[in-house]
């Protein structure tokens, strides 16, 4: 019952059943509750283990992002003494957010696992930005969770009306919820969106408030907090890990370090389309089934934009992110070609090698 709370389910049931059948470990399933600098904890029914991939999960994983992370359902091995439980193997994932791993030019850095819902969390101070919300969306839908827009510091804001009418008009169909973690404003129906075993995460950069909002729904003081640089309203880092939370109504949240930056990674194609779904739709009206939107005739697009329908940022937002979003793919295409070629050719070579050991009769 206790995992049960925790999301587990018929579905995990099954995939679990099917790994501890083809294997002769004592494996018992769990899932990742903490993440920092790749120490992971584990909550089974029982115990929460520190916890470490295998050797033989690290070796045919085929990069970081087969590896467990927050929010993953993994079936582990547990100590028989002293020491760390192993995990063997991650079960399938759904609602994973993911972003453009710093400094890469094709890794995706995972961020959480099993989610179904994002909450993009934005300052009504100094850190609001509609261009980064509509990033911020982008990621979000491509993630396969239900994006949620939460505008925090509603209280330091004296036009909240005005800001939450024009992220809806740029997240149609998006619930966007105004709250003060301060006053307690629009706490009840963010918990709303988090019924019982349900899980959600939290994205935004630092100084937006996440932890504050998180130790508001726990109930206590779990993580620590800073204010802003008065300076620039920028925040300062005060997360360093990254925790599932099960709130004391039922629901489950993933808070981590603040995000400046949010990459996309190449894969985030239906996710754009989503983000921009208002905009996608005028396109279909255009006279050029490949219009580029850049001074064809009968642009309904453009005609929009002439109109003052649609936003020329929005437009130009919409028009970076696909370009980003196809380099990224090229770059992961490539990289993924190189790595298939670089392991044709290992095998060429261990075949040669056995090949002429043969003849040498060795």
């Amino acid at each position: 019952m206790f995992l049960e709370s925790l999301g587990w389910g018929p579905s995990l049931a099954h995939a679990f059943s099917v790994v501890l059948d083809s294997s002769s470990l004592p494996l018992v399933p769990g899932r990742v509750v903490r993440q920092e600098r790749g120490l992971l904890t584990v909550q089974t029914s029982e115990l929460r283990l520190l916890a470490r991939p295998s050797g033989r999960l690290l070796h045919h994983a085929s990069g970081a992002q087969a590896l467990p992370t927050v929010g993953d359902w993994v079936a582990l091995q547990p100590p028989s003494g002293p020491g760390e439980a192993l995990i063997h193997e991650v079960l399938p994932r759904r609602g994973v957010l993911m972003r453009r791993e710093a400094d890469s030019e094709h890794e995706g850095q995972l961020i959480a696992a099993n989610l179904d819902v994002v909450f993009l969390v934005t300052g009504l101070d100094g850190n609001f930005n509609p261009r980064r919300i509509e990033r911020a969306l982008t990621l979000a839908w491509s993630s396969g969770a239900s994006p949620v827009v939460v505008l925090s510091k509603a209280d330091l804001a004296p036009e909240v009306a005005d800001r939450v009418r024009e992220v809806e008009a740029l997240a149609p169909g998006v619930p966007v919820l105004a709250l003060s973690a301060h006053t307690g404003e629009g706490l009840e129906a963010l918990r709303a969106h988090l019924p019982p075993a349900t899980t959600g995460a939290l994205l935004g950069s630092s100084g937006v408030g996440k932890s504050t909002l998180v130790n508001h729904l726990v109930g206590e003081e779990r993580l620590a907090t800073q204010a802003v640089r008065p300076e620039d309203d920028k925040g300062r880092h005060t997360t360093t890990h990254r925790e599932l939370f099960l709130l004391p109504h039922g629901g489950l949240l993933i808070d981590g370090p603040g995000m400046r930056e949010l990459g996309l990674w190449g894969g985030e194609e239906e996710g754009l389309g989503q983000a921009f779904a208002d905009l996608v739709a005028l396109a279909a009206h255009c006279h050029f089934r490949d219009c580029t939107h850049r001074g064809e005739p009968r642009c309904a697009v453009r005609a929009a934009v002439a109109e003052g329908t649609l936003d020329e940022e929005r437009l130009e937002s919409f028009e970076k992110l696909r370009r980003e979003q196809a380099y990224h793919a090229r770059q992961s295409d490539a990289a993924a070609r190189r790595e298939h070629h670089r392991h044709v050719k290992s095998l060429t070579q261990a075949g040669w090698e056995r090949s002429r050991s043969k003849r040498r009769g060795d």
